[in-house]
């Protein structure tokens, strides 16, 4: 049986259905997120976030990498 999990994100206090019984239908499943940014929300959060907040942080990261690269 999956067990499915009623969360808030800790970044923005939405509301959102964790499915970590079954990953594949999670919510963050697939979400962009690059090694450097999975250890720096691991050091800053302990539960998930929700989708929306996974995706701005991983657009945020990209963009600030490319304007500091100079791209």
């Amino acid at each position: 049986m999956c067990v499915h999990e009623n969360k808030s994100c800790p970044r923005c206090n939405k509301s959102f259905e964790c499915k970590s019984g079954s990953i594949l239908q999670c919510q963050c499943y697939g979400a962009p997120l690059k090694d450097d940014l999975r250890k720096w929300l691991m050091e800053r959060y302990e539960d998930c976030l929700c989708r929306q907040c996974l995706n701005d942080l991983a657009i945020d990261v990209h963009f600030l990498a490319d304007k500091i690269q100079g791209k």
